[in-house]
């Protein structure tokens, strides 16, 4: 009120055109944050090394404005010149409560979008950076564009062979920004299992070693807790969108020592989560899950012995067996749901 007071007419009829500036637009790309000189000529200041710079390159630099790379993140900057630590410094704590739930409360769909971003791929999506946020709950991709404007997710303009990767109309190709954000978003998907779930480590000790039961336990519980947290109102849809939140929590445990894959090609169909060691002598793991039908099967046990037949007449393992990993170290496991209720059951061999 007091700047309309004594603002000049003529100024105030131009302050009503504002326009909003999004992450791809080319206006003020250097003002968002800090470049690589003025990060590196601070450093060079305070003495810090050449392999100083190139982890502070990793964890904060990847933000792109406009046509301009290599901005870094000014709060987590400043901090870790204060405080000498490569931490996640920034939290944005609104938006990271308002993506998680939203990515939690997501279909499969989104889950497996997640699970890429996750193992570093790049993926191209849909944009919307005049997003509002009661979009969300009609349009559940609008999450992407949330991803964007908030920061953990940055436009990639070349892919790794150096080939020019262009915005088609609302659709850009998107990956995660940098380290930080990495972290970031690996603690909220911990966060969903810690809250809910119990121990996640219990779960893939159990699967490592063939504990079929201290799996199912754990599964059990974890459905009873938060199935419906994960996907609410779409109950037909639950376990499929539960155990692909399940995927995202194997990755960000093991993605230090495994590749992990779902719904992806291999012998003569597709398996639901394949888990790849980088380390040929560490076991591999295939999952199969199958959801009760009682039009086709009578128990529980039917329904796991459909998934493990499944595994083995689809040969699952092909992918696996021809990078070299044997085929005593593959475990087959079949998850069997119904509502609640699930059970594990494993095969290392042929059960045709």
């Amino acid at each position: 009120f007091v700047f309309l007071k004594n603002c000049h007419f003529t100024n105030f009829l131009r302050l009503k055109s504002l326009t909003v500036i999004t992450t791809t637009m080319p206006y003020y790309e250097t003002a968002f944050g800090f470049t690589e000189e003025e990060v590196f000529s601070a450093m060079d200041a305070r003495g810090y090394s050449s392999s100083d710079k190139q982890d502070v390159k990793e964890w904060y630099d990847g933000f792109n404005f406009g046509h301009t790379r290599d901005i870094y993140n000014p709060w987590s900057v400043t901090y870790y010149m204060k405080m000498g630590q490569l931490r996640a410094w920034w939290a944005n704590t609104s938006s990271n409560s308002l993506i998680g739930k939203t990515l939690q409360q997501g279909n499969a769909g989104i889950k497996i979008q997640m699970e890429k971003l996750l193992q570093g791929e790049i993926l191209t999506l849909p944009i919307d950076e005049e997003i509002v946020f009661n979009q969300l709950d009609d349009n559940p991709e609008a999450v992407w564009s949330l991803m964007l404007a908030s920061g953990y997710l940055k436009v990639v303009y070349e892919d790794v062979s150096g080939a020019p990767l262009k915005e088609s109309g609302f659709l850009c190709n998107l990956m995660v920004t940098n380290k930080e954000t990495r972290d970031m978003m690996e603690g909220m998907v911990i966060g969903w299992f810690k809250k809910n779930g119990g121990s996640l480590p219990h779960f893939l000790s159990g699967m490592f070693r063939g504990d079929c039961d201290m799996m199912e336990d754990y599964l059990n519980q974890l459905l009873r807790n938060t199935i419906s947290y994960f996907d609410p109102g779409r109950s037909e849809d639950a376990p499929e969108s539960f155990y692909h939140g399940l995927v995202l929590g194997l990755i960000v445990n093991t993605a230090k020592d495994y590749h992990v894959r779902s719904n992806r090609e291999s012998g003569f169909g597709r398996y639901d989560v394949m888990m790849e060691p980088k380390d040929p002598t560490k076991p591999a793991v295939i999952l199969e899950f199958k959801v009760f039908d009682d039009r086709r099967e009578k128990t529980l046990e039917d329904t796991a012995a459909r998934a493990l037949k499944q595994i083995e007449e689809m040969m699952y393992d092909t992918e696996l067996l021809a990078r070299g990993i044997p085929a005593e170290n593959i475990l087959k496991y079949a998850i069997a749901f119904q509502g609640k209720e699930c059970i594990v059951r494993e095969t290392h061999g042929s059960i045709l």
